[in-house]
């Protein structure tokens, strides 16, 4: 039996479409999943948490007594209930960074996301106002971009793919990229051989299948 590719339909993988004539592809990549658990799901923050509930647990149970089997119980049901929480957001981040391809062209950035809704953010460059870089401690990184107010990115359907804490104005962020130097470099190069045109400023179309939110 063969397996079927949800993405069967893109005629390059993390795009909705061909690019216009004279518009190439310069870079891909996805997020890292163990770096998107940790910095977007905050599973590092949970485990914590757990941790603290449990050493509460042993801490209560001493102060008033309880027997050492009670207070060991105490600490498997919220150890069990804290590994049950992290599973959830590490499958939840492994998944997420499998249905999930950012492109940089010679014209555009593009974020293909969504398990069970698949979704293209669409951004030209004519719309670029910044960009900035993030480095982790896990040598990922995330690739921010900033477009003008007036055509804001929607924070709800785009996230995870938005750079945290951006609520006002979100911002489109590549997340969790193990060369995320290399493909701010990329991007840097893209900007300034870009020229702004009519035709930068329309988006993919969307073919079959996923949804595509252009910034235009």
């Amino acid at each position: 039996m063969s397996g079927h590719d949800d993405f069967a339909y893109e005629p390059v993988p993390g795009l909705p479409a061909p690019l216009p004539a004279g518009e190439r592809l310069l870079w891909q990549g996805s997020p890292d999943w163990r770096s998107l658990a940790i910095h977007a799901f905050h599973v590092r923050k949970v485990v914590l948490y757990f941790l603290a509930l449990i050493a509460w647990r042993v801490a209560a149970g001493v102060e008033m007594g309880h027997t050492a089997p009670a207070i060991a119980l105490g600490c498997a049901w919220l150890a069990g209930l804290g590994a049950v929480a992290a599973g959830v957001l590490c499958l939840l981040a492994y998944f997420g960074a499998r249905a999930t391809v950012y492109s940089i062209t010679t014209g555009r950035l593009v974020a293909r996301h969504g398990v069970a809704v698949p979704m293209t953010v669409n951004i030209p460059y004519a719309l670029v106002d910044s960009a900035a870089v993030r480095r982790y401690a896990d040598a990922c990184g995330d690739l921010s971009i900033a477009v003008p107010r007036e055509h804001r990115v929607g924070y709800l359907i785009t996230w995870p793919h938005v750079r945290p804490g951006r609520f006002t104005r979100p911002e489109l962020s590549f997340r969790s990229l193990r060369d995320v130097d290399h493909a701010a470099e990329v991007l840097a190069e893209a900007l300034r051989g870009s020229v702004a045109t009519p035709a930068d400023a329309r988006p993919l179309p969307t073919g079959v299948g996923p949804r595509t939110a252009a910034v235009a």
